[in-house]
């Protein structure tokens, strides 16, 4: 399996562009199954998991294909609404295309999603809420079966502001009759891109970005071409690959509106961040302040998915942090694998305690998920000799070749088979 090999302790200088977001892209692509036609998303990242979603919708029947950053969909030649097993486990987000089928054909069939093991991430919420709109759910050998004769809108009241719960029941709720109002949604800019790209279609939403979103039902929805929104997270990302390495870096297409909450943190930190409105100029300097306290919490508070590279980063930092993660149960798995490199971290249950080093030594470590697999490169990046950094495959979920856009900015490190 390919692994990535660094060199530590160069500060990153240069210009990068950040990637289309795949959390905006994978409920765009299956949205596109809920009206025949053919379509263009731009600006989608080639990722593991852009792979398995296109792989599950010629499944279905979709024509697809990817150009760079360009994905192709011809969604008329739709023949299925029956998910493969081995494709559902391969992805988590293979669950957004239960919406959308089940509003286009009255009926889906898939199983429990997979994807990185970070703890629970419940699906009953999708259930739940596609249930108001008039869905009659059951099991059956380990199958989850789902049918309906009519979409009917209504009141969805969320019991946690779900991102994918938000998502499937809006996608659906564009064809039920009359009003669907979910109240306590996710509020994450990727829903936003998701609201604009379902309105393009003919949809008629509003309030996505608040806590209450209103769907009024429509006949039908057509065909669209859609520029999906840069990967704040990605972006984030490369922000503590700057600062790790006391660097300066430029960001260009980014939305610094998304990630206001993760700016601020690394501001707290030292960090010189600038910016307009569609790039960051980000200056790290040594040594790094600590934080009192950082709690992960949904959009608009520190996102969940930059917490083990924020943890990463104030491993280096001057006098002790607290990290508490309030999102998913199993996220701590990256800090046996930094305290390999001489971290100092104690844990008890969602808190991390993070006492700051004056140094990180290179050495082989392993990837247990997306996010973690970041951070280990990131501490690859500012530690002392050699990082050779296993299990790529869970990076490559989520950042379309890492090394690529860290070689850019001078930074040594390369895959290897």
């Amino acid at each position: 399996m390919d692994t990535l090999v660094i060199q530590g302790g160069i500060p990153l200088e240069g210009k990068v562009r950040v990637h289309g977001s795949k959390n905006a892209a994978l409920p765009i692509l299956a949205a596109a199954v809920l009206a025949e036609g053919e379509y263009l998303i731009d600006r989608v990242p080639e990722l593991l998991d852009i792979v398995v979603m296109r792989t599950i919708l010629q499944t279905l029947g979709v024509r697809t294909k990817q150009e760079g950053g360009k994905v192709y969909l011809d969604t008329g030649t739709l023949t299925s609404n029956e998910i493969p097993e081995h494709l559902m486990s391969q992805m988590r987000s293979s669950i957004f295309l239960m919406g959308p089928l089940l509003a286009r054909t009255g009926e889906v069939m898939v199983s429990r999603p997979g994807g990185c093991d970070i703890g629970t991430r419940r699906i009953d919420l999708h259930m739940e809420g596609l249930a108001r709109l008039g869905i009659q759910f059951e099991e059956r050998e380990g199958n989850i079966y789902g049918r309906t004769k009519k979409l009917q809108g209504a009141k969805i009241v969320l019991d946690y502001p779900s991102v994918g719960a938000t998502e499937n029941i809006m996608m659906a709720a564009t064809l039920a009759k009359g009003i669907t109002r979910i109240i306590n949604a996710a509020r994450e800019p990727e829903i936003q891109d998701l609201q604009s790209f379902l309105n393009a279609m003919g949809a008629r939403i509003a309030g996505a970005g608040s806590h209450m979103i209103e769907i009024e039902g429509v006949d039908r929805l057509h065909a669209v071409s859609h520029e999906v929104i840069p990967d704040r997270i990605v972006a984030g990302t490369l922000i503590a690959a700057a600062a790790i390495t006391g660097g300066r870096v430029t960001l260009e297409e980014v939305q610094p509106d998304h990630m206001e909450s993760v700016i601020e943190a690394f501001k707290r930190t030292g960090v010189e961040i600038t910016g307009t409105e569609s790039s960051l100029q980000v200056v790290g300097h040594h040594p790094i302040l600590s934080l009192d306290k950082i709690t992960t919490s949904p959009h608009p508070g520190f996102p969940t998915d930059m917490q083990p590279q924020m943890m990463a980063y104030l491993s280096l930092a001057q006098g002790t942090s607290i990290i508490t993660e309030t999102v998913f149960d199993g996220r701590f798995r990256h800090v046996d694998e930094l305290m390999r490199m001489g971290a100092k971290i104690y844990t008890d249950y969602h808190t991390a305690i993070i006492r700051g080093v004056r140094r990180l030594s290179g050495t082989r470590v392993r990837a247990t998920d997306l996010r973690a697999g970041a951070a280990l490169v990131l501490a690859g990046l500012a530690a002392e000799g050699c990082t050779v950094v296993e299990n790529v495959h869970h990076i490559d979920r989520g950042y379309d070749h890492i090394e690529r856009m860290i070689q850019s900015l001078g930074g040594e490190i390369v895959r290897r088979k």
